[in-house]
């Protein structure tokens, strides 16, 4: 094989797991946040403030796994 193919296949892997954990962390505490605020409508401010600071750091994550794909892919 071509080390090229080599370096495409690797960086699509690592886009491809890089990515699966933070979209399944995403939904995960998206229902969960709305669960609380389903059960407390009250908190729902302080719930979506959190919320959206979790799911920054977690995008950050796959931010990572892709700027790792592009490192294998043309480095």
């Amino acid at each position: 094989m071509e080390l090229a193919a080599i370096k495409s296949i690797a960086a699509a892997i690592a886009i491809a797991i890089g990515a699966i954990g933070p979209a399944l962390a995403i939904g995960k505490l998206a229902g969960k946040a709305m669960e609380a605020i389903g059960r407390n409508p009250e908190a729902a401010s302080k719930v979506q403030t959190a919320m959206i600071l979790a799911i920054a750091f977690t995008e950050a994550i796959a931010i990572y796994a892709l700027v790792v794909a592009l490192v294998i892919k043309f480095a």
